[in-house]
This record gives C-alpha cells, structure tokens and sequence, in this order.
C-alpha cells in the first residue's frame, strides 16, 4: 500500500512538470461529510488477507483517553488490532477455538477496577467469549441449558425444546452481557450476569426482550446491538425492518428510529453527535451497500464505497465505526460476501 502510494505521488508530480492534468481521488458523500479511501485490505497483516473474502464480523473501539486501538476478528487468522493512528495493524495470538470459528461482531468493555476485555458472539460456534486485549480467552459462555430461567417464557420454551444458540452481538451494561439472536428463529435479546470479573464469568440472566415479529419491540432480524455511550439505553439493529430499535436496560421498548426506506442497517455506532450506520442493503441494491452518517439524528452523508469509490467488494456492508483523529472523521468498514475491508477518511479541503 505503501508503495503504491509513493508510486502514485510520483506520477502526480511528474505529471505536473510535464503539464498534464491529474485525477484527484475519488470521494463519496455531501457536504461536509466527503470521504476518501485511506487504506484498503492491504493494508491489513498477510495472514488475514489471505481469509478476508470470508470476513463476517464487527470492530470494537477503544474509547478511552489515551488509548483508540479497533478490534476485530478474521475465522481462519484471529483476533486483529488496528493502532489508535490507524496506521498499523497486527494480528493478536489468538486461541484456536477463536481463530477457527467466525465471531460475527465485537464489543469493548471495562470492569470495575479498569480492566478492558473484548468480547465476540461466536455464531456457528453458539458461544460468546471474552478475551483481554491481548487476546487471552478468559471466559466461554455457553448456549442456555433446557433448565435456565431466561425471563420469558418463550425464551425459556425454546431452550426446552433444544433450539439452536446463534449470538450475532454482544453489549455490556451494568453487568449484563446483552446479546442478540437475530440468526435464529427465537430472534430475542437474552441477557447473561457477570458473576466475576477477575476473571470475567458470566451466567445466564431472567431478562430477555424482542422476539420475531413486525410489531413494536418485535424484530424482522435483531442483528446489531448498541449501548448509546451516556445513555443507559439499548439500541438494536433491525435489518429488513429497517430501523434501529431502542429498548431500556430492562428491555422496555422505548420507539424505533427509522433509517432510508429500503436500507437494511447491520449495526449502529455512537461518536458524539454523530452516529454511523452499516448496510447490508440500500435502497438502490445496483448501487452496492450504503454507510450512512448521521449528525444529531439527521442524515448528512450517505457514503458509497461500490460505486463512487471503486470498491467492488463492497456491495454488503456488515459493520462500520465512527473515530475522530486530528479534526477528522474516519469510518473503518468491513464489506461481507465477498468480505473486504477499508478505512475512509474525511475530506476537509
């Protein structure tokens, strides 16, 4: 990557003593909001793209002062750390019950007494883990048994009668684990307690909200699970819904803000006043997926990595985040079927 763009400032600037005309790069957005391409997949440790075309996951970002690290996990590499500058990356020594399974999101978390530990839905596996950031595996939370009291009893009838676990995100709040099970037909959002945390140990909980449906507090396919930072509330990504449903931490249904008509958002991530919302669908499927940005609630930009920024991996959209570096906005983006990757930085000039 580097390379290629020493290659390409070298033919700008030849071709400005020549005199000929140059190409600047292309954005995508409006307004304020422009976005260019600052990495792509090579930019990525050659172990994770050799796998990439399979990627299915999501970042979680460190947001503590002084820190800005994004995770994420790549089945058939591991565990993934882009640095705070996003200039580097590196693949983590990961345990091979993770680097063999997919981890289809990710999540950032702080105990009580400052520890951070990462923790990622394992949907083929039917687990959740928690690992430290450097990637040692801590805790293996398993499906609910027949005889676990989930809060609900359709939840609980569902376990009953052996249905299958399949976790596509995890969210911790005031020492609940909350995860979504948009992949199955229970589609709930179950919740788990942590009864330690030194190590981490969680255990299931008598709390569990949503259920399949089209109806209020209902989700089509419950995906993404946000908790909104200062806010002690519950957001959940409903796909074919297209709508970010918005619970309690007790899971009371509070409303859902509707995202573009025929959008299929993934997932929702907060950064201040604004929030960036992946797409598995937009409105126009020709298009490929849109990332969508929003300031206070109000869409400013709509972002189209296919067919503005040449990316053609990227007609799904599974995940994006939202950082700020140096006066910038930067999304780091991860396309799925085929997987790829990229990060977009703001425009500015």
């Amino acid at each position: 990557m580097k390379r290629l763009a020493a290659l390409l400032l070298f033919l700008c600037l030849l071709a400005l003593a020549w005199g000929l005309p140059t190409q600047a790069p292309p954005v995508s957005g409006q307004g304020r909001y422009r976005f260019r391409v600052l990495y792509t997949a090579e930019h990525l440790p050659a172990e994770a793209q050799k796998v990439l075309k399979a990627a299915h996951g999501g970042f979680a970002v460190d947001r503590r002062p002084g820190r800005g690290e994004i995770y994420f996990a790549l089945a058939g590499a591991g565990l993934v750390e882009i640095s705070a500058d996003l200039a580097r990356t590196r693949l983590l020594s990961t345990p091979p019950e993770l680097r063999d399974t997919n981890l289809h999101n990710a999540t950032i978390w702080y105990a009580a007494g400052g520890e951070a530990y990462l923790s990622f839905p394992a949907n083929q596996a039917g687990r959740v883990y928690t690992t430290t950031l450097d990637g040692r595996l801590v805790d293996t939370l398993e499906a609910p048994e027949p005889g676990d009291d989930l809060g609900h009893p359709i939840a609980n009838d569902y376990f009953r009668g052996r249905g299958n676990f399949v976790p596509t995100d995890v969210e911790v709040l005031d020492g609940l684990l909350y995860v979504t099970t948009g992949y199955s037909n229970l589609d709930f959002v179950l919740t788990a307690r942590l009864a330690g945390t030194r190590p981490p140990r969680a255990v299931w909980h008598d709390l569990a909200f949503g259920g399949k449906g089209n109806g209020p507090g209902e989700f089509g396919t419950g995906h993404g699970i946000t908790v909104v930072p200062g806010l002690k509330r519950i957001d959940v990504a409903d796909r074919p819904n297209s709508e970010i449903d918005r619970f309690s931490r007790h899971g009371q249904y509070l409303g859902s803000w509707k995202m573009p008509a025929g959008s299929w958002p993934c997932d929702v991530d907060y950064l201040g006043r604004y929030a960036v919302v992946g797409a598995l669908h937009g409105p126009d499927r020709s298009l490929g997926a849109p990332i969508y940005l929003f300031e206070d609630e109000r869409l400013v930009s709509t972002i189209l990595p296919k067919q503005d920024l040449g990316l053609i991996n990227f007609q799904h959209v599974h995940n994006a985040v939202l950082v700020e570096r140096g006066g910038k906005l930067y999304v780091i983006a991860q396309a799925w079927n085929p997987g790829d990757f990229a990060v977009f930085e703001q425009v500015t000039d």
